[in-house]
């Protein structure tokens, strides 16, 4: 394609980016946009907690969705173009990082290599506040069959664009009323077995699972974001990762739920013990968390946020020296520093006493009442 008609397809994706707040509607036209300029057969564009990097919400076209499970779990489990050890923003490819030797990749070999796929673009997008989705784009045979530099350069392009506007699309969820998901039924949990396949689950699960993942009444929902918690978990296991097997996500409105996967515990087989996942309201700590990093709020601004959260004034967070967490002093591990991997916090050193000057604010909300008190007495008549 001539770099007219790219720059062209570029400005397009700008502009969806711009006027979309629906991130499943975003990427759906962005993907068909990204087609006009580079051909692929398959995809999955994934949104990740911000801080664990587990995937939460997918967004995929895949050749055989039976194998999902199997899928999701090599996904994890493949070091090799990891999302969690790309660069930010920067398209690469399976076939450049294995130089040519695709069975380098524990995904390719065990599943890939049977569905015919020759290459794979991937790209993390990822900022200073943490990592918002990951695209895998394949190609399955044709001509050619490796993504070209060009190819790996339009995705590069988009790179900070399309992190920004999947940054908005959460902080929107932050805007609105609640959904009419009924809690009443009891606790969400789901069965899975060591291979990911569903063994049971709560009554309450069906709902929330499809508002995870829309899907047709007459289907059994896809507990895909199950999966996701899940593979990671498997993950940590083997070495491949140490995040927790934790995600947060949207689910309705302003509502937001959190994932957690663990191993139910098994005297015979501990290898083979079943893997619990709960699905439960986000905590307020949680969700403190979360919006400061979809605001974009800076080291200071999230300190007086959990402030106000704990319900202090104006006049008492401005007595107090830096940010606090949701249950004292440290603040949670957060986009304080680059990312989940920086290095931890550590009080500061006591200060020698001073007089400390009143926040801007209560400055400005005092100068404003003298100056209101002050109009009042001139326009009001005497007695």
């Amino acid at each position: 394609m001539s770099g007219l008609s790219t720059a062209r397809q570029r400005g397009r994706i700008a502009e969806l980016c711009r006027d979309n707040r629906d991130s499943r509607q975003l990427r759906a036209l962005v993907l068909a946009e990204i087609r006009q300029v580079i051909d692929f057969d398959a995809y999955a564009w994934l949104l990740t907690d911000p801080q664990t990097r587990v995937g939460s919400a997918p967004l995929a076209s895949v050749p055989d969705l039976a194998q999902l499970p199997q899928l999701i779990r090599l996904k994890y489990a493949t070091a090799l173009n990891r999302w969690t050890t790309l660069s930010p923003n920067t398209c690469v490819t399976l076939a450049q990082a294995a130089r040519g030797d695709l069975s380098q990749s524990l995904l390719w070999r065990e599943l890939l290599h049977g569905h015919g796929v020759t290459d794979i673009a991937s790209i993390v997008l990822t900022d200073r506040f943490g990592c918002w989705g990951f695209l895998d784009l394949w190609r399955r045979g044709g001509q050619p069959e490796r993504f070209s530099p060009h190819d790996q350069a339009f995705l590069s392009s988009l790179g900070a664009e399309l992190t920004a506007a999947l940054r908005a699309c959460q902080a929107a969820t932050f805007i609105g009323t609640s959904s009419l998901v009924d809690r009443s039924e009891g606790p969400t949990v789901l069965l899975l077995s060591g291979a990911l396949e569903l063994l049971d689950q709560t009554p309450q699960s069906d709902a929330h699972l499809r508002s995870l993942l829309p899907t047709l009444a007459a289907a059994a929902p896809i507990p895909a974001a199950a999966y996701n918690v899940a593979a990671q978990l498997l993950a940590v296991e083997s070495g491949v990762d140490s995040q927790p097997a934790r995600a947060r996500a949207h689910l309705d409105g302003t509502q937001w739920l959190t994932l957690r996967a663990a191993r139910l515990r098994s005297q015979a087989c501990p290898d083979q013990a079943m893997i619990a996942v709960t699905v439960e309201p986000i905590r307020p700590a949680d969700r403190l968390d979360l919006y400061a990093r979809t605001a974009g709020l800076t080291r200071r601004e999230t300190g007086l946020l959990y402030h106000l959260a704990r319900g202090l004034s104006t006049q008492q967070t401005g007595h107090r020296d830096g940010p606090v967490g949701p249950h004292g002093p440290r603040p949670p591990q957060s986009h304080l520093h680059q990312d989940s991997h920086s290095q931890p916090w550590h009080p500061a050193r006591p200060r020698p006493r001073r007089r400390t000057r009143r926040p801007r604010l209560e400055r400005v909300c005092s100068l404003r009442t003298r100056w209101w008190m002050t109009i009042a007495a001139r326009v009001t008549p005497p007695r």
